[in-house]
């Protein structure tokens, strides 16, 4: 659990510092990194909630 949490806080940091970092350099590569990033913050929030489900499944089984 605690890896997720991990994993998910810091890609949305690491997604939150290409975005600053567009709007300070105006580069569009960092958008594009940042919108990357967001994929996989995505990605990793639905692997989480996945994880909780199947294990409260296999509690009321």
């Amino acid at each position: 659990m605690l890896i997720f949490r991990l994993v998910f806080g810091l890609l949305l940091l690491a997604a939150l510092l290409c975005f600053g970092t567009y709007i300070a350099t105006r580069d569009p590569r960092w958008r594009q990194r940042g919108q990357v990033l967001v994929k996989w913050t995505v990605l990793a929030g639905l692997g989480f909630f996945a994880v909780i489900f199947l294990e409260r499944l296999a509690v009321m089984l």
